[in-house]
């Protein structure tokens, strides 16, 4: 479809699909064998300006939106879902900071990250605070002219490789989620440590680890906006990272389709390529539809985000459910057409049905954000409990 892009976004976006094409593809599965982070990769988005996207052009940025994000991580994703999740993961790690730092924080960090110097991230996720956000145990304790973090962290992506780490932590818990704050934590920071990197069923190259905090002291100069605003800090940036979360799962789907599509016409069965079965058409054009329909929904929920909408948590929610949901289908039915081979780490569809499952899970799971968006129809309905 024509969705109307601009000529930087033309350029961003082709841009993005070189570097899928000639420095991922040839490495994605020695990546996920090894599961090895991709700084390689990573320095290669860097020198192409890729982390400017996301930043504005006062801090060394390009100035772009989350729709120029969505085209980055979408076409990172055709090729290797883990390695579009650890680049987008420093567009997370310091979306508080663009949203609600201050302008000292943002000329200290942001120069940085826009060049791809350090890379950043964001930790809410705790062994007993999940989808239950509220149920988080670190705390942040005034001390002096500073605050003392204490906890654990728990499945944070770029954990041990990023510089910089967006932490929410309970100044006050006697409040509750009322009682959360936002600080910045620099990774060599003292009394602050890293757990085991965890093995994953999918996204291997990503790193995923704990966030130790044992009596680390932070400057109250790292605290983001004001203490007590960690949950409201926490629910906008996840309302504007979600469109994200479903670029990259349809780019996952779109490269499914594509080696399936390929396969399908390479592969003689009963004399015939496969794709001249009926049966295989219609799963085909059913991905098809699946995913330009998904794509549709994302690109439409950034562009309602860069309008400058106030409100846009149901549709951020929807765009995250039904791409994660595609991707999960396509490569699910891509997996089937290839057949035995497609069961086989020899070929790519085994591991994009891997890949795709998170994308179903992290940043809210599906179930989770179907609540979300039934409670967003109630209030505009209003419909009484």
């Amino acid at each position: 479809m024509e969705y109307f892009l601009t000529e930087q976004q033309k350029t961003i976006k082709a841009l993005a699909k070189r570097i899928a094409e000639e420095r991922i593809l040839p490495v994605r599965a020695e990546l996920d064998e090894k599961e090895e982070f991709p700084w390689a990769i990573m320095k290669d988005l860097a020198d192409a300006d890729m982390f400017r996207v996301f930043i504005p052009e006062k801090y060394d940025g390009l100035d772009g939106g989350c729709l120029e994000l969505c085209l980055v991580v979408e076409e990172l994703s055709r090729a290797c879902s883990g390695v579009a999740i650890s680049y987008a993961a420093t567009a997370l790690g310091c979306s508080s900071l663009l949203e609600y730092g201050s302008e000292e924080q943002k000329q200290k960090y942001l120069p940085d990250i826009a060049s791809g110097k350090r890379l950043a991230a964001f930790a809410l996720t705790e062994s007993t605070a999940g989808s239950d956000a509220g149920a988080i145990k670190t705390t942040a304790n005034r001390e002096g002219e500073g605050y003392v973090l204490n906890g654990t962290k728990q499945f944070i992506t770029n954990g041990g490789e990023a510089e910089i780490y967006t932490i929410i932590a309970l100044t006050n818990p006697e409040r509750g989620t009322r009682g959360a704050s936002a600080f910045l934590v620099e990774k060599d920071t003292p009394g602050f440590s890293f757990g085991k990197k965890e093995k994953k069923m999918g996204i291997r190259t990503s790193s995923t680890r704990e966030l130790v905090f044992r009596n680390c002291l932070i400057p109250e100069e790292n605290l983001i906006g004001k203490e007590g605003m960690g949950f409201i800090i926490m629910l906008k940036i996840f309302d504007r990272s979600r469109p994200g979360i479903g670029a990259q799962a349809v780019g996952l789907a779109q490269g499914a389709l594509e080696a399936a599509v390929d396969y399908a016409r390479q592969r003689i069965q009963f004399g015939h390529p496969i794709y001249s079965l009926q049966a295989v058409q219609h799963m085909l054009a059913d991905m098809a539809i699946q995913v330009e329909a998904a794509r549709a929904l994302v690109y439409a929920v950034a562009r309602t985000i860069d309008s400058g909408a106030k409100n846009f948590s149901e549709e951020a929610a929807m765009a995250k459910v039904f791409a994660s949901d595609t991707a999960m289908k396509v490569t699910t039915d891509a997996v089937q057409i290839f057949g035995g081979v497609g069961y086989m780490c020899d070929y790519p569809m085994e591991k994009m049905m891997r890949d795709a499952k998170i994308t179903q899970i992290y940043e809210g799971t599906n179930q989770v954000l179907r609540n979300a968006i039934a409670s967003e129809l109630r209030k505009r309905k209003g419909i009484r409990e």
